[in-house]
């Protein structure tokens, strides 16, 4: 098995190719640096795509797509968090992590932290790392989900109380039997993940978000993000939900452009 912290030696038969594994969409002109988007439990890269058009064009857009879903659907199922990071990490295309800014919603910030452990291991420690309405990863998960405990029905029903993916896919029997797969084994992984305390440590600066009403990771434990990392800590609420950013989208990407920008201002934790 490949590496996944050793991007020079990936090689195309380890694996899928590595623009199947990491969306490139870059905006105009010179590109000042690059925002590498995990997506959530049972999410996928095209979710986030449209992200683009509320990008400065000078910021370079990449996308994360997990096993079992888009052109990576015949591939095995991931089976824990270094099936989702680790072939990230190692398909980033050339000289991004220069200047790198790696964001994860829900289950994908923890796919976030560790794919910016994978890179800070092999001395290519991104910019920042943004956190998205998730539990810090040391913690163990408050709102577990069970799926091996659910059939289908139940499993969808659970899925639309937290949002975030588009009822038509889930009410539709031939779209239901293609994505629910990945949705298990997706919250299968992020059940029961968790890091250990002392090794949950990054390198570069961290921004946590998350929305005010948001029951699967509420508020005020986002603080707990702050114990990562030495590096600054920023902390932002915005009204909402889980998926409160769908609704916020300005504000969302305001707080965001901060970060883009190299302006994560500290504050108390």
């Amino acid at each position: 098995m490949t590496d996944p912290t050793d991007h020079d030696t990936y090689a195309p038969d380890a694996g899928p190719a590595p623009d199947d594994v990491v969306w490139d969409l870059p905006g105009e002109g010179p590109q000042r640096t690059a925002l590498l988007v995990l997506p959530h439990a049972g999410g996928n890269a095209h979710g986030y795509a449209e992200w683009r058009e509320h990008l400065p064009a000078d910021v370079r857009l990449l996308i994360g797509q997990y096993p079992g879903r888009g052109a990576r659907y015949a591939e095995d199922l991931p089976r824990d968090i270094a099936d989702l990071a680790g072939p990230v990490a190692a398909c980033l295309p050339d000289g991004v992590t220069d200047d790198l800014v790696v964001l994860g919603h829900s289950m994908g910030s923890l796919v976030a932290f560790e794919v910016v452990r994978l890179l800070q291991a092999a001395g290519r420690t991104p910019r920042a790392l943004v956190a998205s309405a998730c539990r810090a990863p040391f913690l163990a998960n408050p709102a577990v989900v069970h799926p091996e405990r659910l059939d289908d029905d139940e499993l969808v029903a659970a899925i639309k109380v937290r949002g975030g993916t588009d009822d038509g896919i889930l009410d539709d029997p031939e779209l239901r039997e293609i994505v629910i797969p990945s949705i298990r084994a997706d919250f299968a992984i992020d059940d029961v993940y968790q890091c250990p305390v002392d090794e949950a440590r990054v390198a570069c600066p961290v921004t946590v978000i998350g929305g005010d009403a948001d029951p699967v990771a509420p508020a005020g434990s986002l603080r707990h993000w702050a114990a990562v990392t030495d590096h600054g800590f920023a902390h932002h609420v915005l009204p909402g939900g889980h998926f409160y950013y769908q609704d916020r989208l300005p504000e969302f990407f305001s707080v965001l452009a901060t970060v883009l920008g190299g302006h994560v201002t500290a504050t108390a934790a």
